[in-house]
């Protein structure tokens, strides 16, 4: 069974930076796609940063701020976002799929805090 494990969470201060990890247990060489989304409480869960193929989009709240990218020798896919604020504060997840039509793989979550 595949599995995503997400790392780096934090918290930290208004216009501070953190780099999140997704590391997968399976080999991200040909994956379909990957990315992040966050939940904040009471809020559901939406689509942060996605890499599909060669293509990345971003929330349009994060544009400008967050970066998505990928070690495929690591198998590891990061999210590293600038300039926070503190309505990035929400649980992150890493997503994955292997194809168009599979399954996809969620990590467990890491807690992100912005705040003074």
């Amino acid at each position: 069974q595949v599995q995503l494990v997400e790392s780096g969470g934090a918290l930290v201060q208004p216009g501070g930076s953190l780099r999140l990890s997704c590391v997968s247990s399976r080999s991200i060489s040909v994956i379909y796609g990957m990315g992040w989304y966050r939940q904040a409480p009471g809020k559901q869960r939406e689509a942060v940063a996605t890499l599909t193929g060669g293509s990345t989009n971003y929330a349009d709240s994060v544009k400008g701020r967050f970066t998505i990218s990928r070690d495929k020798a690591k198998n590891t896919v990061y999210l590293q976002m600038n300039s926070l604020k503190p309505e990035d504060t929400a649980v992150y997840y890493c997503n994955a799929r292997w194809s168009p039509f599979g399954v996809a793989v969620w990590g467990q979550g890491t807690q992100v805090t912005v705040s003074s």
